[in-house]
């Protein structure tokens, strides 16, 4: 089979648990040929993966300079009157417009394979167009003391622009799309099946929506600039999930999560992650000082804070304990670092406390920790925890995603962002070896007997061949909507 896999800022370009996902996958099933559509800044990013023979990448650039001439005439008034009802759509996202969304965005799709709709997204028109939508519902802002400029509307429609470039280059013809997120990776996929009837297959780690609506909130963007696009992100997710022929969440908690947002039950398949045992043999001996181990890259989304207030609270109640989080600094993401360092110096513990960087060998992670620890905010199914489950190591990680269903009575589960619970949980282990070592060992005969790699492949090789094969279910948008 010609597979085409959709990511964005991961594989091959980076390191984390879903770019680990995607190179089990191709790894594990050299029969097929994989090309990697992925999307990323600028297009210029170095390959970080050693790509087998079988796999080839692609990157499509979310940057740049538009491409294109602005339509007129004939062509200038249908794309009027496409724009204004996918503007009002986006500003509407709970209402009855949701239900026509994906025939709105396959009619722009349509338009953008006959004229440029970059260019045309670059013209005057959308932005007056969008200060119409909001001037009819003024009264709605001024309840809440918002009031949409010029500005705002300039920043939402050249943002949307550049989110709807993957679904302006021609789709890429082959026997199944798998896009590895929800969102905008769905787009490239979505193409594919309105004009070869591509199969389309939708993976989510994270619930791609619950994570921009928690992103966003940190975001400098004004309320409505805010508001439009997570309406637009809502609209496409949900499309996502009712075009899609099949979508494969990676834990029942992501299961859940679908459904509310618009995925049919019978439509889903739940395939956990898993690792290579053989990859991730017992940890062996403990470090020689009580130390804590977190491995993942450094974001907002992994709350190394709430991990080092923590850690500030259990050196309170053994003294000599330390820190070490292992794990790189992606683009964009030094001035989090800065002030997760600057924090650990002002709770007075950065000598006990190391950011050791990325390593080679990630099992030196886990062998580095007495305790390792997930203290992430949002999860799908995290590859560090059912990693250091596999080498035996006990753990405390955060409620959130999959962890409950991963960890089961393995290992020690606390509330995310709540420093005091992870404190304790932390320090009972630390001071409980023989229930430290019980964990360890059950821990590790649970991802044994669970969450292997091996079982991983053999699912999602099962389901291509089901989604590859004639008769497969028909989930174009008219077909969900009728």
């Amino acid at each position: 089979m010609d597979i085409t896999l959709v990511t964005e800022g991961t594989y091959p370009h980076n390191y984390g648990g879903v770019s680990v996902w995607c190179d089990q996958l191709v790894q594990g099933m050299p029969e097929h040929s994989f090309h990697v559509l992925a999307l990323t800044i600028t297009g210029a990013e170095p390959v970080k993966w050693d790509l087998p023979d079988h796999v080839t990448a692609e990157a499509v650039p979310m940057w740049g300079p538009p491409g294109g001439r602005p339509p007129s005439g004939g062509a200038a008034r249908r794309f009027e009157k496409l724009c204004r009802a996918f503007l009002h759509a986006i500003l509407t996202p709970s209402g009855p417009e949701g239900e026509v969304f994906p025939h709105i965005l396959r009619a722009l799709f349509d338009f953008g394979q006959d004229y440029g709709l970059q260019a045309a997204l670059r013209t005057e028109g959308p932005v007056r167009w969008l200060m119409e939508e909001w001037a009819g519902r003024r009264k709605e802002y001024e309840r809440i003391g918002v009031r949409p400029t010029v500005h705002d509307a300039l920043t939402v429609i050249d943002l949307l622009e550049h989110l709807l470039r993957p679904m302006m280059r021609p789709p890429r013809k082959a026997d199944l799309t798998h896009a590895v997120s929800n969102g905008i990776p769905v787009l490239p996929g979505l193409a594919a099946k309105w004009t070869h009837g591509t199969p389309l297959c939708l993976t989510e780690h994270g619930i791609y929506l619950r994570e921009r609506y928690i992103g966003y909130q940190r975001s400098a963007y004004s309320w409505p600039v805010k508001s439009a696009l997570l309406g637009f992100l809502r609209l496409l997710c949900a499309t996502g999930y009712r075009v899609a022929d099949l979508v494969t969440p990676c834990n029942l908690y992501n299961q859940r999560w679908e459904v509310r947002c618009g995925a049919d039950p019978e439509n889903l398949e739940t395939v956990y992650n898993g690792v290579d045992p053989a990859a991730f043999p017992a940890a062996g001996a403990e470090p020689e000082l009580p130390t804590i181990s977190w491995a993942g890259r450094v974001d907002p989304i992994k709350d190394l804070e709430t991990l080092i207030r923590a850690f500030a609270l259990v050196k309170d109640e053994v003294p000599d304990a330390r820190l070490r989080m292992f794990g790189g600094t992606p683009s964009g993401g030094e001035r989090y670092r800065t002030r997760c360092e600057e924090l650990a110096a002002e709770l007075g513990i950065a000598d006990q406390t190391t950011f050791e960087g990325r390593v080679d060998d990630i099992r030196e992670a886990y062998a580095a920790g007495t305790v390792v620890v997930l203290s992430s905010i949002s999860e799908g199914f995290p590859y560090t925890l059912i990693e250091a489950m596999t080498c035996g190591r006990a753990t405390v990680a955060t409620d959130v995603g999959g962890v409950r269903e991963a960890v089961a009575d393995t290992g020690l589960v606390v509330p995310p962002r709540a420093p005091r619970q992870m404190a304790d949980a932390c320090v009972r282990l630390l001071r409980d070896e023989v229930s430290r070592r019980r964990l360890g060992r059950a821990a590790r005969e649970r991802a044994l007997e669970l969450f292997t790699v091996d079982r991983a492949v053999d699912a999602f090789r099962s389901i291509y061949a089901g989604l590859s094969s004639p008769g497969a279910p028909d989930c174009r948008p008219e077909a969900r909507l009728a």
